[in-house]
C-alpha cells in the first residue's frame, strides 16, 4: 500500500466515528494524579485502556514502579521488527488536573466527552489523552498500511504525574536507559502556534520559580497613627522587584539573560507570528527585551514575571500598614543562560541596591531549558513530512514557550527531540471547559500518519548517519 492510503485511512479512522469513542473511554478515566484517592484509577488507565490498546498494535508492555516512593507508576511499551533500523522513543502522560465539577459550561462533566460542533470538551482531550491517542491510532493505520512493518521499532512511556511536575521520571529514565535507547524522541503535548498552523518545536524553555519575602514586623498597625513612620514592608518589595526589571519589562540583571540568540534560531523564529487566534490578548508593544521580534522575545529570550504579590488583605483591606510583604516570581529562560546561579545574581543584584533585607527562597524544582539544533537531520525529516501531508509548511518552534520535561529525554537519555503538538492555545487546558477541535485532531491524524510512514523510508539512512557524530542535543547548564 502507498502513504496516500494510510493517510486516507487515518482520516476515515476519525470519519467512522472510532476515534471519538477510543478518546471518549480515556476522558472518562478521572485520573487526577493531585487526588491521593485517585491512585487506583491511575493504574487503571495503564492496565485497561492503554494495555489492550497497545497489545492491538503489536506492543509489549510492562507497568513498573516509580523509583519516588508513593509517585504513580510509569509504563514501558516496545514494539520490536527483526532487522529494525532504528528505534523511535514515544512519550505520553495520562493523568490529568483535577477536572472542576460543577464549573464547566453548560453544566458539561469533565469525564463525558461532548461534542458542540468543533469543540470535542472533556479534562483530558487536549492534555494529553487526546494526543497520544491521536498518535497511537495513526501508529496503528500505517502499520496496517505497510503490510504489518514500519521498519522500525519504536517503544512508549507513558507517565501518571505529569501534572504534579512528573516525580521519578528523570530517575526512572536513568535506571531503565537501555530499555528507553532509541535514536529518536518524539512526541506530542502542548499547543500548536495556532489552530491551523500544523507546528514542531524541538525543547522547551526552563522554569525557575522563587520567592521574594519581606518580613518587618508581627501584625499591622493603624495607618493613620503609624503611616510616615513605619518602613512600608508592600512598597519596600515593589520597589526591591523593580529594580529586577524595568518599566517596560526588560529584565535589568544580565546574569539571568542568555549568552545570545543563536543565528539559526533566529532564522527559524523571522516568519513566526504569535497571537493569531480570535480570542488571544493583544500583545502590548514596546514590552519586553529591546529589539526582539514578539516570537523571539517567548521562543528565544529570558523572562521574569510576577505571578502573586501580596501584602495585607486584598479581599478585604483594612486601614493599617501590614507587616508583611511577598511576591511569588518565575523566570522562563532557553538554553545558553545559567540557571544554577540565577538565586546568586539575584541576591548580588538586591544586595547592592540596598535591599538586604528582602530574603530570596528558591521555590519548586527548576526545570532544565533543552533544545534541538533546528539544523539536525531529523528536523528536516519532519517539517518536510508535515508539509507534504498537509501542502502547507509548518511553523519551527525551536523550543515551546512552557516547560515540560523535555529534560529528560534531551540530557538523561541524549536523544534528539521532536514534538508535533495538536492542540491549539485557547483549548483551556488546566481550566474548565478544557476541549480538543476535532478539524485539528483529524489533521493531526493525517499528520502523523504521514510521519510514521515516512520515518519508515527515510529514518534509517538518518540514525546511520547520526549514530557516529557528537551528541545532536543543545543542552541546557
Amino acid at each position: 500500500m502507498s502513504r496516500e492510503h494510510a493517510i486516507a485511512q487515518a482520516a476515515a479512522h476519525f470519519d467512522s466515528g472510532h476515534f471519538q469513542r477510543r478518546l471518549q473511554a480515556l476522558v472518562a478515566c478521572p485520573t487526577e494524579c493531585q487526588e491521593p484517592d485517585r491512585a487506583g484509577v491511575l493504574l487503571d488507565y495503564l492496565h485497561a485502556h492503554l494495555g489492550p490498546l497497545l497489545r492491538e498494535l503489536g506492543f509489549d508492555w510492562q507497568v513498573l514502579d516509580n523509583p519516588v516512593a508513593g509517585a504513580p507508576p510509569l509504563m514501558v511499551a516496545r514494539r520490536q521488527e527483526p532487522d529494525a533500523a532504528f528505534t523511535v522513543l514515544a512519550y505520553g502522560h495520562g493523568d490529568v488536573v483535577r477536572g472542576h465539577e460543577g464549573k464547566w459550561r453548560g453544566g458539561r462533566s469533565p469525564w463525558t466527552l461532548d461534542v458542540e460542533g468543533d469543540r470535542w470538551y472533556g479534562r483530558g482531550a487536549a492534555d494529553n489523552k487526546g494526543q497520544h491517542a491521536i498518535n497511537l491510532a495513526a501508529l496503528g493505520e500505517t502499520i496496517q498500511a505497510r503490510g504489518g512493518r514500519l521498519g522500525y521499532d519504536v517503544t512508549w512511556v507513558f507517565e501518571m504525574g505529569e501534572e504534579i511536575g512528573s516525580p521519578g521520571l528523570d530517575a526512572f529514565c536513568a535506571r531503565h536507559s537501555d530499555l528507553l535507547r532509541a535514536d529518536l524522541f518524539l512526541a506530542s503535548d502542548g499547543p500548536r502556534l495556532g489552530a491551523t498552523k500544523p507546528t514542531v518545536f524541538l525543547g522547551a524553555r526552563g522554569g525557575c520559580n522563587f520567592d521574594l519575602s519581606l518580613d518587618l514586623r508581627e501584625g499591622a498597625h493603624h495607618s493613620g497613627n503609624w503611616g510616615g513612620l513605619l518602613r512600608n514592608p508592600a512598597w519596600r518589595l515593589a520597589h526591591a522587584l523593580a529594580s529586577l526589571v524595568d518599566a517596560n519589562g526588560r529584565i535589568l540583571v544580565p546574569g539571568l539573560l542568555p549568552n545570545e540568540l543563536p543565528a539559526n534560531v533566529r532564522a527559524a523564529l523571522r516568519d513566526v507570528r504569535v497571537a493569531s487566534d480570535a480570542g488571544d490578548p493583544e500583545i502590548d508593544p514596546g514590552w519586553g527585551e529591546p529589539g526582539l521580534s514578539p516570537a523571539e522575545q517567548v521562543f528565544g529570550w529570558n523572562t521574569l514575571e510576577i505571578l502573586a504579590f501580596t501584602a495585607g488583605t486584598p479581599e478585604s483591606p483594612v486601614n493599617a500598614i501590614p507587616g508583611q510583604a511577598r511576591a511569588h516570581c518565575q523566570i522562563r529562560y532557553v538554553v545558553g543562560s545559567d540557571p544554577d546561579h540565577f538565586l546568586a545574581h539575584i541576591r548580588a543584584h538586591l544586595d547592592a541596591h540596598g535591599y538586604t533585607d528582602v530574603a530570596l527562597a528558591q521555590s519548586g524544582e527548576m526545570f532544565r531549558a533543552t533544545r534541538l539544533d533546528p539544523d539536525n537531520p531529523w528536523v528536516e525529516l519532519v517539517l518536510q513530512s508535515l508539509a507534504r501531508t498537509t501542502g502547507r509548511p509548518a511553523t519551527l518552534l525551536p523550543n515551546l514557550g512552557g516547560s515540560l520535561p523535555n529534560d529528560v529525554f534531551a540530557e538523561t537519555l541524549g536523544l534528539p527531540t521532536v514534538w508535533v503538538p495538536h492542540s491549539y492555545p485557547a483549548c483551556s487546558q488546566h481550566a474548565p471547559n478544557e476541549h480538543l477541535l476535532g478539524s485539528v485532531a483529524r489533521e493531526a491524524l493525517q499528520i502523523m500518519a504521514g510521519l510514521y510512514w515516512d520515518l519508515g523510508e527515510r529514518g534509517g539512512a538518518i540514525a546511520r548517519a547520526l549514530r557516529d557524530r557528537p551528541r545532536a542535543i543543545a543542552p541546557g547548564p
